[in-house]
C-alpha cells in the first residue's frame, strides 16, 4: 500500500539518529535542513557529523533510554538486526521510526525532495524503487527555483493586508495573478505593482 504524503513541522523537534556512518550523515543533513534538534548515538561517529554545530553526539551503543524525549528516530546502523531492535523499541513507545533500507521496520520513509525556502516538493515510490523517486526529482529540478521560494514568502506576507482590504473573497485570483506576473518578470513584484493588482480587484 502506498504511503500517505504528510508534511510535518520538524523545527526544534527532538530527533535521534542511531548510527554514525555515511548513511547516518545523509539522514542528519536532511533533518538539519528542516531545523530538527538532532542527537546522534553510535560507538563510532564520522568527523563530518562531530563537527556539525548544534548536533549532540553520544559515542555509545543505542539503548532504549536514548528514546526518552525523542519524537522521531532513524535507525541507520550497519547492522540490520540492531536496526530491527531499534524499530521495535520505537514502536513500543509510539515513536515514528525509519530503519534505513528495511521497509518492514519503517513507520515512515524519507522521500526524495527539493526545497526552496518554504516550498517543498517530495517524491516517493513507497520504497519500491528509489531510482524512480530520483528521476521525478530530476525532472522537477528546473522548475523549483529560488524565485518560487521568494514568491511564496511574498504571498504569505500579503494575507493580513488582504483581510484588511476586504479582498478575501478574491484572494485566490489575486495570488494567482501575483504569482504569474512574478514568474513572467523573474522577480518578486514591487509594492507598487502589487497595489495595482489590489486596486483592480477592489474596483470589481
Amino acid at each position: 500500500m502506498a504511503y500517505f504524503p504528510m508534511f510535518i513541522e520538524l523545527k526544534d523537534r527532538c530527533c535521534l539518529v542511531a548510527g554514525g556512518g555515511r548513511i547516518a550523515l545523509r539522514k542528519v543533513e536532511v533533518l538539519r535542513d528542516f531545523g530538527a534538534k538532532i542527537t546522534v548515538a553510535a560507538p563510532s561517529i564520522l568527523p563530518e557529523i562531530m563537527e556539525m554545530k548544534d548536533i549532540v553526539c553520544l559515542k555509545k551503543n543505542f539503548e532504549k533510554s536514548d528514546l526518552e524525549g525523542q519524537e522521531l528516530v532513524v535507525a541507520a546502523t550497519d547492522d540490520q538486526e540492531e536496526n530491527h531492535r531499534i524499530s521495535l523499541a520505537c514502536r513500543e513507545k509510539k515513536i515514528w521510526v525509519n530503519a534505513v533500507d528495511q521497509k518492514e521496520d519503517c513507520s515512515f520513509i524519507f522521500p526524495a525532495y527539493l526545497k526552496e525556502g518554504e516550498v517543498v516538493a517530495a517524491f516517493s515510490s513507497g520504497g519500491q524503487s528509489p531510482v524512480i523517486a530520483q528521476y521525478l526529482k530530476a525532472q522537477m529540478r528546473p522548475y523549483m527555483t529560488s524565485l518560487l521560494g521568494e514568491l511564496a514568502e511574498a504571498l504569505g506576507d500579503l494575507r493580513k493586508e488582504l483581510r484588511n482590504l476586504n479582498l478575501e473573497s478574491v484572494r485566490k485570483s489575486i495570488y494567482q495573478e501575483i504569482l504569474e506576473n512574478g514568474l513572467e518578470k523573474g522577480a518578486v513584484l514591487s509594492k507598487e505593482e502589487i497595489n495595482e493588482i489590489f486596486e483592480k480587484y477592489k474596483i470589481k
